[in-house]
């Protein structure tokens, strides 16, 4: 299973290439995973790239949730699935991120990847103090959500 963790900074080249940092690279390659989806996220002003598998995980898991006889239902998915770069990375581990997804994310020349379990996110360096919370609300947030997860005791019985 795959799982990027961290926040790393990079630098675009004049051409929008991009090396994709070396622990994230290390979990592609261990997941046997060369081919990457890249799309604009649908909640923030970054880019998500998704490893194939996981690409295709989420395709399904939506595809489930709706009709085919649902017109709202069909324009979701067209635009989920329309917007969408087939990636695959080079072999000294960049990739090119197209004009347009640049100028989507509002991306200069300086990213910040952040590991989002088993996708990436892609930010302008400038903005990512924008999928972050102050301290102190990320902290009752968290809390909030813990101490609503009901936790099996583990049973020391023999």
């Amino acid at each position: 299973m795959i799982r990027f963790l961290g926040n790393i900074e990079a630098k675009t080249d004049e051409k929008g290439r991009v090396f994709i940092p070396s622990q994230f690279r290390k979990q592609l390659q261990a997941a046997s995973e060369e081919t990457l989806v890249l799309r604009k996220d649908v909640f923030q002003n970054c880019l998500t790239l998704y490893p194939e598998s996981v690409w295709n995980e989420d395709l399904n898991e939506l595809s489930s949730r709706l009709s085919k006889w649902d017109p709202t239902h069909q324009q979701i998915f067209r635009q989920f699935v329309s917007d969408v770069e087939i990636i695959t990375p080079d072999s000294n581990g960049r990739i090119l991120i197209p004009k347009r997804y640049l100028q989507m994310a509002e991306i200069q020349n300086n990213v910040r990847f952040i590991g989002m379990n088993n996708r990436i996110e892609i930010w302008a360096k400038e903005k990512t103090e924008q999928p972050f919370m102050p301290p102190v609300d990320f902290g009752t947030a968290l809390e909030e959500i813990m101490k609503n997860v009901t936790v099996t005791p583990v049973s020391n019985e023999k």
